[in-house]
């Protein structure tokens, strides 16, 4: 359970292939796990894979009136297109969590908290080079403290898919990890 009161609205973004997509799936299904209100909304490029990717998820104590998120409270980007395109819209005071593995520009804004971490660094290191979306949510969570690690790592079975269950172990580490 998360405290009464609480509202998040996110947005995870990055090409395909990344997991920003599966990401937003897991915080969703986290949230109403936690006994949350929640809206999840994933966007693809043409190309899927490779192309570009993004979702919006709000989770609130409250029913949420539209789904839509304008100003992110917390931005998660894995890649230089995603920081470009959704850094402006970051609201203020908001999280910013930048994948410095793939992403060199700096963060031109002082008015948000900036947590970077090199997700793709990490679950290489790891041996697991795909869990890089994983490692970057635990950074999060392990920031936040809203929802936590644990919560989101039993939540992974509901929507990793059941040909993926052999990575379950993997991407829970990465999730614990959380850079």
């Amino acid at each position: 359970m998360v405290e009464n009161g609480y509202r998040e609205e996110m947005i995870f973004a990055g090409f395909g292939g990344q997991g920003v997509i599966l990401l937003g799936k897991l915080m969703a299904t986290t949230g109403m796990k936690a006994g949350c209100e929640v809206t999840y909304i994933p966007s693809y490029g043409a190309e899927v894979r490779g192309g570009t990717a993004n979702c919006s998820v709000i989770i609130d104590h409250e029913p949420i009136a539209s789904p839509m998120v304008y100003e992110p409270d917390t931005l998660i980007v894995m890649n230089q297109a995603s920081f470009d395109k959704f850094v402006p819209r970051l609201k203020a005071g908001g999280l910013l969590v930048v994948n410095r593995s793939l992403i060199e520009a700096p963060v031109e804004r002082d008015d948000i908290d900036v947590l970077e971490v090199r997700a793709d660094e990490i679950a290489a290191e790891m041996k697991s080079p795909r869990s890089a979306n994983m490692v970057a949510i635990g950074a999060y969570l392990k920031k936040r403290g809203r929802l936590t690690q644990k919560q989101v790592a039993e939540s992974l079975p509901y929507v990793l898919a059941k040909r993926h269950h052999k990575l379950l172990a993997v991407n829970q580490e990465a999730i614990m990890h959380g850079g």
